[in-house]
């Protein structure tokens, strides 16, 4: 048979799709834009036919029915990164977290999670058969694709197609095809505020022409983005591609033309944000999607000269431990490739790492200090001190790379709040630090 009629063979219904999973299946879901929606619609009216089925993914774009509490049992959760959705259903029992090093995808996928079945939304094939993953694909997919079992497609017209070489998958791999076409779902770009604004005028004045970038989630890091119109000849190597960088690539700002890994492409693991993002990297030859044991592996970002991470934290020591993922004990988000490119970053010829943190947060006891002597019981460790480069807040910028714990102490304090700064000196005194 050609591709064409191999196609047709494995077309189903939707319904079909859903009705191949069983009791006891451990089910890989493409995250974000590519999670294929009506297949999860209709798996969900089954759940009480099936028992122990268990779905990972992370950042789901919908409150999907599974995630419900009564749902526990029959269909679970686990996410690899808690996104606002995940996130309001933890309270309900039925999402677990998993936080992991996004370098390990692959490995944890392998060697933890061990999906047998794989369900993922595609792009209509091409003249060869070959169905595209689109701008989520290379989340692991390629990795899951070479063991699980069961291998149930959603194609949407609407996918974009994007350029890379692990990126795509042939219909004779498909085991369940089915068609249903829905508008590609956007990530909503947080707002930026003056405070956001203050941090990235800080970092800007040390990005030169030439870096090239790795900018997480968040509006800090778009803040930071969006201040660098007049920089020439950036580059881009990043686990993430959010608006913020297309918008300076369609200025003209990015064209990775200094890179010396990469030469010439954005490289990134995954692209999230709105639909002229969507656009832009549809058959757009300036970008190419790898794989995170790619984009994050350090030596590949180090490979590229000048290279430059831009992440946020929720908190911070005096001594510079980095929280990025939890409030106290309660998990926020995940490790996600923070950690891979601070490392990265400062292993690099030229290379800086930035986290960028608000100096304080609104709570309803009032305003509390970001920085505060030691993390707050349960933190999570997200960057050790050991590893964290440049720390900035709307007060400044340090550099606390290899410094002593009083100087990093001493530093730390200079760049919090002022109204909070007599208050860390004592204590910081108290406990011995300085």
């Amino acid at each position: 048979m050609n591709w064409k009629e191999i196609y047709q063979s494995k077309l189903v219904s939707v319904e079909r799709a859903a009705a191949a999973v069983e009791s006891g299946d451990n089910i890989w879901i493409s995250a974000m834009s590519d999670t294929p929606m009506h297949i999860l619609d209709a798996l969900s009216k089954r759940y009480l036919e099936l028992e122990d089925v268990h779905l990972h993914s992370g950042i789901l774009m919908r409150p999907f029915d599974f995630l419900k509490g009564e749902y526990k049992g029959h269909i679970n959760y686990h996410s690899i990164f808690l996104g606002p959705v995940d996130r309001m259903f933890v309270p309900q029992g039925n999402v677990s977290a998993t936080s992991m090093h996004f370098s390990n995808l692959s490995w944890a996928l392998k060697n933890n999670i061990k999906p047998n079945v794989f369900m993922v939304t595609c792009t209509p094939p091409d003249e060869n058969g070959y169905m595209n993953f689109g701008p989520v694909g290379s989340l692991g997919n390629d990795t899951v694709l070479q063991n699980a079992e069961k291998v149930i497609i959603q194609v949407n017209k609407n996918m974009p197609y994007i350029y890379g070489e692990r990126n795509y998958m042939h219909v004779s791999q498909a085991d369940f095809i089915c068609e249903a076409d829905y508008d590609m779902p956007v990530l909503q770009n947080p707002e930026v505020d003056d405070v956001d604004r203050k941090i990235a005028s800080h970092i800007a004045a040390n990005i030169n022409d030439g870096d090239t970038l790795q900018i997480g989630i968040g509006s800090l890091g778009n803040a930071v983005a969006y201040s660098l119109e007049g920089k020439k000849d950036l580059g881009v190597h990043s686990e993430m591609l959010v608006d913020s960088l297309v918008y300076l690539a369609k200025k003209g700002v990015i064209n990775c033309s200094k890179k010396n890994f990469n030469r010439g492409k954005i490289v990134f693991g995954f692209a999230a944000g709105s639909k002229e993002l969507h656009e832009f990297v549809n058959r757009n030859a300036l970008c190419e999607a790898k794989p995170f044991d790619y984009t994050n592996n350090i030596h590949n970002i180090a490979a590229n000269d000048n290279m430059v991470s831009i992440n946020s934290a929720i908190a911070a020591d005096l001594t510079g431990q980095i929280c990025s993922e939890s409030i106290g004990p309660k998990q926020f988000s995940s490790t996600g490739g923070q950690l891979d490119f601070v490392r990265g970053a400062t292993m690099s010829k030229g290379g800086r790492a930035f986290i960028a943190i608000r100096s304080t947060a609104n709570t309803k006891n009032g305003i509390i200090s970001k920085i505060t002597t030691s993390l707050s019981k349960g933190s999570v460790v997200t960057t050790p001190r050991s590893d964290v480069q440049y720390v900035v807040t709307e007060y400044g910028i340090v550099n606390l790379y290899n410094k002593s714990i009083s100087e990093r102490v001493k530093l730390m304090i200079s760049i919090a709040h002022p109204d909070f700064r007599d208050e860390l000196t004592k204590e910081a005194i108290e406990t011995g630090l300085i």
